[in-house]
């Protein structure tokens, strides 16, 4: 059987835009339409990812997450989308997806019910596989909620995955597997690479500074048991919502700082994450698009390389990661996790990078965040000294 890898799909890591970090299961389609999670916000999300240029950056999904499901299954047992929230049906929605040049995500569980409540998949892997393939659904976000025994989330997983892929549609298959084995058993990432496109590590992604800084403490803790599996065809993600976009972009909400959100972007780029922004695109600062939409950030990202970065070293408040690219080329971040204080100088030797290879004889530095600037032609033996704003990133290509 064809497996994850094998599908030919997510050669780079996913990018788009899902509804869950910012709207959540919002109802008040009377009272708020622009608000609640319905097809008129998927319909307007997708014209503004056309009109202002997330397409053409490379965002070309857009993913419906939790709730959309009516509470029960149709008399042939197929998932059902809620009449009210969508009452032209899934397959319209994504037909209108298509014609747009964007693709469609869905969600659901791997367990008897998602994690809000609807009817999940088990026991009807095969039967709702089909559903969305016959809807035109381009990727589904499969989440762990409600699956019994550890035994059973894994043989749902690779259910999912082969039933997808008997269905002969495309489906970017993003999985919540590790992060439900996490706390009882370290998971296989060899395997889950064979099964699913991209994969949640980690907790819900939030508005917050306390959860990014959480999500990259996490992963260089954890950095030498995923960052070798990660590649064209499978990725972590750090988080995508409800655990399922790769680290969801919260930029462009209310809880993050300037600074805070340049190290969002810039360390999702390190770290090949999948890009899924959670935001209400209709209402986005210049600022936060400038970022969002950055090309050699996103350049970064999309590495063809495939290679996920990794923290070098940390002395105090600072942290250093290097992400190799394509061309003997480098991404190097520098984090500067102090909270209180003003800007503060970083100094490294140009020896630390790529064992020694990052520069060797003499290398160009190229700084991409927070703002494009080159700093020129440095010699192997040379040192870089890095000014960072508290909680800021300094994103370098060498």
């Amino acid at each position: 059987a064809a497996m994850g890898l094998d599908n030919g799909l997510a050669r780079t890591p996913p990018m788009g835009w899902l509804h869950w970090e910012r709207f959540l299961c919002a109802t008040d389609c009377g009272t708020d339409p622009h608000r609640c999670v319905s097809e008129q916000l998927f319909v307007e999300m997708a014209d503004v990812m056309v009109a202002e240029g997330w397409r053409d950056a490379g965002y070309e999904f857009i993913c419906i997450d939790d709730c959309w499901m009516a509470p029960t299954r149709d008399e042939d047992g197929r998932l059902q989308a809620d009449s009210k929230r969508f009452p032209s049906g899934i397959r319209k929605l994504a037909d209108y997806v298509h014609s747009r040049g964007l693709k469609l995500g869905i969600y659901s569980d791997v367990g008897n019910k998602t994690c809000a409540g609807f009817p999940g998949s088990y026991n009807h892997y095969d039967l709702d596989a089909q559903t969305f393939a016959s809807w035109g659904v381009d990727l589904l976000k499969f989440d762990g909620c409600n699956s019994g025994t550890l035994e059973l989330l894994a043989e749902g997983y690779r259910r999912m995955s082969l039933a997808l892929n008997r269905t002969g549609r495309s489906i970017v298959y993003s999985c919540e597997w590790p992060f439900y084995l996490r706390p009882m058993q370290q998971p296989n990432y060899t395997e889950i690479k064979q099964y699913c496109n991209q994969w949640r590590n980690f907790f819900d992604v939030y508005d917050s500074w306390s959860s990014i800084k959480s999500i990259l403490d996490w992963t260089a803790l954890h950095q030498d048991s995923i960052v070798e599996i990660a590649g064209p065809g499978g990725w972590n993600d750090p988080d995508m919502a409800s655990i399922f976009f790769l680290l969801q972009l919260v930029i462009g909400n209310f809880g993050l700082s300037w600074d805070q959100a340049v190290t969002q972007m810039a360390m999702w780029a390190i770290m090949a994450a999948p890009l899924f922004m959670s935001n209400d695109l209709r209402h986005i600062s210049p600022k936060a698009k400038w970022l969002l939409q950055n090309k050699e950030v996103i350049s970064i990202n999309q590495d063809p390389l495939g290679k996920q970065g990794y923290q070098v070293t940390k002395d105090k408040n600072f942290k250093l990661w290097e992400r190799p690219l394509s061309g003997r080329a480098y991404a190097v971040a520098v984090l500067n996790q102090q909270e209180i204080g003003g800007p503060q100088n970083f100094t490294f030797s140009l020896t630390l990078l790529g064992n020694g290879l990052a520069c060797n004889p003499v290398c160009a530095v190229q700084q991409v965040l927070p703002a494009s600037r080159y700093w020129g032609v440095y010699s192997w033996v040379s040192s870089l000294s890095v000014k960072v704003n508290p909680t800021g990133t300094t994103l370098l290509k060498i």
